[in-house]
């Protein structure tokens, strides 16, 4: 499918409920959002990165089906699996520059589901799914947090098994190395509060994102 052929219906932007899950996340970690469907996957990626309190510090990628599920041979031959990275990133036959991809186009290569992967060493995967969608209008904000649960891990955790050796250790006084990840976590977050994983602040992170984009959109118009 070209990319004309999935993008904003009829030329009228859409407003997308997209429910967001860390796979493998136990309790589940989610987010749902509004986002506009014309979103390019370079602005979803920044949005993502707020709302499950990522910092942008390593590579990511968007892909329309699970990328760690075996790939099937069509006659006799295993299918070019494309991703959307940030453009100057793009170096193999599949890469596609994500700054040229919509978040509606993208979900439509994927008949309403898409994956989203931050950084290849934790290998945190993301699942997005399309649950409705209705016309924009001038009042539509270009990505709003709904709802969620539970705050994203903290970075560089060691992907789950890594992140819920921290947690267990900061639960139990007694275990041995409590004081070590408490004095990391503390340094990671740069507080010394308590940590609290099921804590998530939804009007804090639609500030943040109003913010960014109002950034946005100052930054676009100095460049005129």
């Amino acid at each position: 499918m070209d990319n004309s052929d999935a993008g904003t219906r009829g030329g009228q932007d859409s407003v997308l409920e997209v429910r967001v899950t860390l796979v493998d996340s136990v309790p589940e970690i989610w987010r749902r959002f509004e986002l506009r469907g014309s979103l390019t996957l370079n602005q979803v990626h920044q949005v993502l990165q707020t709302a499950f309190g990522w910092e942008d510090a390593h590579l990511h990628r968007f892909v329309t089906s699970d990328p760690f599920a075996p790939l099937r041979p069509v006659d006799g031959e295993f299918p070019e699996v494309p991703q959307w990275l940030p453009g100057q990133q793009c170096e193999e036959p599949g890469d596609r520059s994500e700054e040229d991809c919509s978040l509606d186009q993208l979900l439509a290569l994927g008949s309403g589901k898409a994956f989203y992967e931050y950084d290849f060493g934790d290998s945190w995967l993301h699942r997005l799914e399309l649950v409705s969608r209705r016309p924009a209008d001038d009042e539509s904000p270009p990505a709003r947090l709904i709802d969620g649960a539970r705050r994203g891990p903290l970075e560089d955790s060691g992907g789950f098994p890594g992140y819920e050796e921290i947690m267990d250790a900061l639960a139990d006084v007694s275990h041995p190395d409590h004081a070590e990840h408490s004095a990391w976590v503390a340094d990671m977050t740069g507080s010394d509060a308590p940590f609290d994983p099921a804590f998530l602040d939804v009007p804090a992170v639609n500030r943040t994102l109003v913010e960014q984009f109002r950034r946005t959109q100052a930054e676009r118009k100095r460049r005129k």
